[in-house]
């Protein structure tokens, strides 16, 4: 046999033994899958596609595996069931790593089983029902406290909203979500304050204790409540639209495009508030200047309005003496007032023109203009209006 005979045979062998090894490793995995899986079946003859189900403790779940030409499972793609979705909620990122570092689908399968397992143990330990002693002390409390106070309770009886009202009238709700340990556990619970409500628990206290503390901690924010009730009735509020019990600043008009954003300490409402204006340069400098060489003339004795007015030499428009449509001047952009939560609150300095813009719209106008310049968040250029010199700064986003 010639010496290129040779090669050729030799070549020829080393192919067959290759192939002959991807066969039987391809035959291996099929079987291992087989046996950790045997109702999810190969839907192609290039085994890239698995559909089926998979078995964990006793319950099946469908599944789907869309492998790559390469069978590479870094790049694969689970399609789950919607049961399967809520199982793995809360271990996707698991799954996505054990895909990552999986050598074969065998393996992985292997891995995914486990990862299922403890989270079907997981949600049963959380699913699992309190026992009837629960039940009976809720019922057996909330008689006690008086069922007229109980404004909702869900059909597992976790969630309690009991309703208050406090000494001005004003209505209130507390939202209680119990624990299947309750009264050893403490509830997790949450008002509309502009303060955290914290309570105080013992494993003898119950839905009346927790009742008396919420009525407390709305006693200790009347003064605050007062306040903000005042600036609602007798002001045009701009921000927010509906402001909540918890919600401490205002957004006051004073004039048209002219407004200040006053903050007010829950805790101490009486004290001056933080305050920043908002409008053109010459309207609002005048304004900062009174509110600076006024300051000695604050009192404690008198509301916040009041003492506002008195500081600033102003008289607040009102819905007694103002229509609200006096102050809500759409953006000379998008030609709309309110733009998702945001009023415009960017104006032209320039006295002939005073036109309002949404903080927004105005710097993706400025950001879209050759001759405007930027430096970090903030854009110089020209109003649309008057082409006079104007300044945004964009507000960064919180992640």
């Amino acid at each position: 046999m010639k010496g290129g005979d040779r090669t050729l045979v030799g070549r020829r062998e080393i192919y067959q033994s290759a192939k002959y090894l991807s066969f039987w490793q391809t035959m291996t995995e099929h079987h291992g899958l087989i046996n950790e899986c045997p109702l999810l079946l190969p839907q192609n003859k290039q085994k890239t596609v698995f559909d089926g189900f998979i078995m964990v403790k006793d319950k099946e779940f469908r599944l789907r595996i869309l492998l790559p030409e390469q069978k590479c499972l870094r790049h694969a793609r689970l399609q789950c069931s919607w049961q399967l979705k809520q199982v793995l909620h809360g271990y996707q990122h698991i799954v996505k790593q054990r895909l990552q570092h999986c050598s074969d689908l065998v393996s992985f399968m292997l891995e995914f089983k486990t990862v299922l397992e403890i989270a079907l143990k997981n949600k049963h330990e959380l699913q699992s029902p309190p026992p009837p002693e629960y039940y009976a002390q809720l019922i057996k409390e909330i008689g006690s406290l008086g069922w007229e106070k109980l404004a909702y309770i869900d059909a597992e009886f976790r969630t309690i909203k009991l309703k208050a009202e406090d000494s001005a009238g004003r209505d209130h709700m507390i939202t209680i979500k119990l624990k299947s340990k309750y009264p050893v556990e403490s509830p997790d619970c949450s008002a509309d304050f502009p303060i955290p409500f914290v309570i105080s628990w013992t494993q003898q206290s119950s839905l009346i204790n927790l009742h008396s503390q919420f009525l407390a901690a709305l006693e200790s924010l009347q003064e605050f409540w007062d306040v903000m009730d005042e600036i609602d009735e007798k002001t045009w509020v701009l921000e927010p639209e509906k402001p909540a019990r918890a919600t401490t600043s205002r957004r006051i008009a004073i004039g048209n495009n002219v407004s200040i954003n006053v903050e007010v300490d829950p805790r101490h409402p009486k004290m001056l508030p933080e305050c920043c204006f908002l409008g053109a340069d010459h309207v609002v400098t005048p304004l900062r200047n009174k509110l600076n060489t006024n300051m000695h003339l604050w009192s404690p004795e008198c509301t916040v309005l009041q003492n506002l007015k008195d500081m600033l030499e102003i008289d607040f428009p009102s819905p007694a003496t103002h229509e609200k449509s006096s102050f809500s001047m759409e953006c000379g952009i998008c030609y709309a007032y309110r733009l998702a939560s945001s009023i415009p609150d960017q104006v032209c300095d320039d006295p002939r023109c005073g036109q309002p813009f949404h903080q927004e719209c105005l710097y993706e106008w400025l950001r879209g203009l050759p001759h405007s310049r930027q430096s970090f968040n903030i854009i110089f250029g020209e109003c649309p209006y008057c082409s006079k010199s104007i300044t945004v700064k964009m507000a960064i986003k919180k992640s």
